[in-house]
């Protein structure tokens, strides 16, 4: 385990586990709060034993509750690194799969980092919400104005976004924001459940899956979108696993995968 004044880091196999460490402000994060977690996520980015991450907040109460306004209005510096909030927002070259484990309060930047989370696991007492227009703003720190109605109905996008309204997990849950609603102590279980799912399968295999579907979103020609070069799936087709699945299937048994 690796632990900074801001985030926890743990290996569990193949699994990271990273939780933003700052629930004395319901995990909000700051300018040095997004720098330590933009540094959590290229280790996982880059540790070739590592395949899939999941993303929490400390405590029961917050996932993470968006910017520490209290510590931008007394700070002038107001930075965030090309990462984005949180590390992960502006991120398009990730392609190990993210999950957001939310145990409490996801608003604004938090509901932000779900949204360029790959799936969602939350409790059933998570609130969620886009308070910005609240405020005097909007949510234009993260990219979630544009993926969010890439990942909802349009008119349930402009609705969280347009009103300011927090909406409970089962709401969340109805609007395709998250994949499940667990009891509050199974939030963390349910979501390692998700990444062994995910951990049984090859592990370029689900990296290239995930950069052609990203990457896709991105050409409106179907055609185009097909015949595009993937270097993910470049690497899986040249993979020992592309070999080993195969082979593993005709001799019935459990495939051993190398990620390589």
């Amino acid at each position: 385990m690796t632990a900074s004044p801001f985030y926890k880091f743990e290996n569990e196999g193949a699994l990271a586990i990273i939780t933003i460490t700052r629930p004395e402000v319901m995990n909000s994060l700051h300018p040095a709060g997004h720098r330590a977690m933009d540094e959590a996520f290229n280790r996982f980015r880059d540790d070739d034993s590592l395949y899939v991450a999941i993303l929490t907040g400390q405590g029961d109460k917050s996932f993470c509750a968006g910017s520490d306004l209290k510590t931008l209005s007394n700070d002038e510096d107001h930075d965030k690194p090309q990462t984005g909030f949180g590390g992960i927002t502006n991120r398009t070259d990730l392609f190990k799969p993210v999950i957001a484990a939310i145990n409490g309060y996801c608003l604004g930047g938090g509901l932000e980092m779900v949204a360029a989370c790959d799936l969602a696991v939350a409790s059933k007492t998570a609130k969620f919400g886009l308070p910005e227009t609240r405020v005097g703003l909007a949510a234009t720190g993260g990219g979630l104005l544009q993926r969010l109605p890439r990942q909802v109905p349009m008119k349930d996008a402009m609705w969280l976004i347009l009103t300011g309204a927090t909406i409970d997990a089962d709401k969340a849950l109805s609007m395709h924001l998250i994949n499940k609603v667990v009891d509050p102590e199974d939030v963390l279980k349910s979501a390692k459940e998700m990444a062994h799912q995910i951990l049984e399968c090859a592990p370029l295999g689900v990296q290239a899956s995930k950069q052609v579907v990203l990457q896709s979103l991105s050409e409106p020609d179907l055609e185009k979108a097909i015949n595009a070069n993937y270097e993910a799936v470049n690497r899986m087709m040249s993979s020992k696993d592309a070999i080993e699945g195969p082979r593993a299937f005709s001799e019935k048994r459990k495939p051993v995968w190398l990620g390589k």
